[in-house]
């Protein structure tokens, strides 16, 4: 163990500051020891306690009829009919995965499969966000990113499929401001009963608590406090504060927990993620307001010499902590020995208001519940525009560009091909319920057995946008996530968000923070999509670079019928294509301009919620009427893009004639936009219906032949699917 000089040392190398020892020191009414100094930092570090984002994360809007769990649990719960809900959440694993990928985004898909499952559900689908810097060429960087790629690729792929959770879909993006900080954000979605919901609570004086799954050593020391500062070029040394996942151990703790949850044995039950041990007590023990008597010698170990400061600090994988009923403990390790788990009383709940530490009988820590919850700090960190931002809202669009070229260099971009090279790797059909799954364009939407519904659900963050305008393109993120869930025709519900920005201590980036959060609360509040769960990385930055602002979104929506789910690309010869949504000149942090003037520049598109829901509303009334063969909205690359996306995925040539003020703003994205595919027999029954819709409706062309033609813009389709379904793989494995 290091020694220090003095107690003001001691919490400087634990990240906290001398005021924050101050306060601790007043709350324990003496100086802390050693072990509660390393709680404290876990407890009050950004990670844990969200100091620097609480203030703007209250303002969220988080209820709504069908909402039955909002913030503040391990995931949000929706109720989605007939008895049932769907319990879901998205967390980063971004520090992790820079310094360890494989078992940085493993332990990320194994931490969020546990936040769904200790709520007494059946985790039924997965969904990832990732973001790389370029992978192209042989500079040091792209060699780094097709490095960090693999390995985050390669660790959700091993950890999903061993747990028997499918991967239905997810986000692959890249930019150059994540070469130092690849971002990882995992999101899990499962199935409960919605009467039998649990909590993380313990509660009931003299109900024990017990410790159930994996033994506990002394890997993850530190992570909570590791993930809540930047980065800097000695960070491969922090290599050992990255846990190791299993995740055969983890599927029989998920079929344990299922087990146990159909028995009345447990008040309440809590992962042990970010800070172990330490975070599942006091969480458990303050949302009940009651104390808690631990005995850290009886916890599991698989070390030895490991010391109370070990146990509580471990972010060791694969753990659960249950307060249980009194009298029910045989039951409970019956359960758990069965599936071949450790388990161990090691507690009780008491009614002290106190965590009293215990290391073979000996007091070793008594720290105040309340307290270190309640007064954690809550920072009203200053906030400052950045200067770029008036830097490059006036950039002017100065060259001319044939449309045949500007297609040909935006077609080809890794941000647009297919990345099947990546979901080939994930099982994305395991338990047989998955009717849109990864590479299908849009949302993903999977089948509910036991009612004949669907859920459908998509991960979105265009950076660009949230870069030249962080309000605007937090609300466009909530936008596009909805719209590609009202694009399966699924009624959008609620979202859940992981917001990761820079350091938080540059008034800059606390800037984009807020307004990003202002941005996300309008839209979901215009939207009805309340925000049920979270989480925020913050310190995403290496040496003093920071991302940009990826507030990252997950809209899941609701399909009453399992069989009208709607398709993204082309279905039938001779069918009619019709353009959804007013097109404008809207370039700002577009991929045009990026490509094009290499720059992200620009002012961003109007955001209009009302012509955003009135899209969602259309095309899911006209799904219902089965009016619509598919829907695509229209995004990254504008209509020429998302035509020729559904030209290639479904195999069918098409011919299209667009009217618009510019030539080029067949590659303008402008919000609140679709492409929908009509039978050439309906198309009398679809324009009457669109009369009745405020929303402009045109005829653009129709399915037919092996070409692809966009106005003057002409491509053989097989040519554009080898494009399409080939450069990502060529990019990928050029080291091999």
């Amino acid at each position: 163990m290091q020694t220090f000089n003095n107690i003001e040392e001691l919490a400087l190398a634990h990240s906290l500051s001398i005021e924050e020892l101050d306060n601790i020191k007043k709350i324990l009414k003496r100086d802390p020891n050693y072990l509660e100094i390393g709680i404290f930092s876990a407890m009050w570090s950004e990670h844990c306690s969200y100091k620097s984002s609480k203030k703007y994360l209250n303002a969220f809007p988080t209820t709504a009829p069908w909402v039955i769990q909002g913030p503040g649990e391990n995931a949000g719960v929706i109720d989605i009919g007939d008895g049932y809900a769907a319990v879901f959440k998205m967390e980063s694993h971004n520090h992790p995965s820079f310094i360890e990928p494989y078992q940085g985004a493993a332990t990320g898909v194994g931490g969020i499969l546990r936040d769904v499952f200790t709520m007494g559900a059946r985790p039924i689908a997965n969904m990832n966000s990732i973001r790389f810097a370029s992978i192209q060429g042989n500079s040091q960087t792209a060699q780094k990113h097709r490095y960090l790629l693999k390995g985050v690729v390669s660790g959700i792929g091993g950890y999903g499929n061993c747990m028997g959770v499918p991967t239905i879909g997810g986000e692959t993006t890249f930019e150059e401001c994540y070469a130092g900080n690849n971002l990882v954000n995992a999101f899990t979605l499962g199935i409960a009963k919605k009467d039998e919901i649990f909590l993380g609570l313990a509660e009931g004086i003299g109900n024990p608590v017990m410790y159930v799954g994996s033994k506990t050593g002394r890997d993850g020391l530190g992570g909570a406090v590791m993930s809540s500062a930047s980065f800097t070029q000695d960070s491969e040394s922090k290599r050992p504060t990255v846990q190791v996942g299993d995740p055969f151990t983890e599927k029989l703790l998920l079929e344990a927990c299922l087990e146990l949850f159909k028995h009345d044995y447990i008040i309440g039950i809590q992962d042990m993620g970010a800070a172990g041990l330490t975070s599942s007590s006091f969480e458990m023990a303050g949302r009940s307001g009651s104390g808690m008597r631990m005995d850290l010698d009886k916890v599991p170990s698989r070390e030895e010499g490991m010391t109370p400061y070990d146990f509580m600090l471990s972010e060791s994988q694969e753990r659960m902590l249950i307060c249980a009923k009194k009298g029910c403990e045989d039951k409970i390790i019956e359960i758990f020995e069965k599936w071949e788990l450790d388990v161990a009383v090691i507690g009780e709940v008491t009614n002290t208001g106190n965590m009293e530490l215990f290391w073979n009988n000996e007091l070793c820590a008594n720290i105040p519940i309340q307290p270190l919850s309640e007064q954690a700090p809550i920072l009203d960190r200053p906030v400052k525009k950045p200067a770029y931002l008036d830097e490059i809202k006036n950039f002017v669009m100065d060259k001319e560009f044939s449309n045949q070229i500007v297609f040909d260099k935006l077609f080809c971009d890794i941000e647009v091909v297919d990345k099947s090279w990546i979901y080939n790797q994930y099982d994305s059909t395991v338990q047989t319920n998955t009717i849109k799954g990864p590479g299908t364009l849009d949302a993903s939407s999977v089948r509910i057995k036991e009612t004949g519904k669907a859920l459908s659900m998509s991960a979105d963050c265009n950076t660009r946008f949230c870069y030249i305008n962080p309000e605007l393109g937090a609300a466009a993120a909530v936008m596009e996530s909805g719209r590609n869930v009202a694009m399966s025709g699924a009624v959008p519900k609620a979202i859940t968000d992981c917001l990761n920005f820079g350091n938080p201590e540059k008034e800059e980036v606390m800037w984009q923070f807020a307004s990003s959060c202002e941005g996300i609360k309008q839209a979901c509040k215009a939207l009805n999509t309340p925000v049920v769960s979270g989480n925020v990385s913050l310190y995403n930055e290496t040496n003093k670079i920071g991302i940009f602002p990826t507030p990252s979104i997950v809209t899941v929506g609701v399909n009453e019928d399992a069989n009208k789910i709607l398709p993204s690309y082309l279905q039938e010869d001779d069918n009619i294509l019709y353009l959804l949504g007013e097109t404008k000149e809207e370039f700002g942090g577009s991929l045009y301009m990026k490509k094009m003037y290499d720059t992200i520049s620009g002012v961003h598109p109007e955001v209009d919620f009302t012509k955003e829901l009135q899209l969602w509303n259309t095309v899911i009334k006209a799904n219902e009427l089965n009016l619509l063969k598919s829907a695509k909205d229209v995004n990254v690359g504008g209509i020429a893009i998302a035509l020729a996306k559904m030209a290639v995925k479904g195999n069918k040539g098409l011919e299209a004639n667009i009217s618009l003020e510019n030539s080029n703003e067949i590659f303008s994205e402008t919000l609140s936009r679709a492409i929908v595919e009509v039978d050439k027999n309906k198309c009398q029954e679809f324009s009457n219906f669109m009369e009745k819709r405020e929303i402009i409706c045109v005829k653009i062309g129709y399915v037919s032949g092996d070409k692809v033609i966009i106005n003057d813009i002409y491509k053989n389709l097989n040519s554009l699917k080898d494009i399409y379904f080939n450069t990502f793989q060529t990019i990928i494995e050029q080291d091999l």
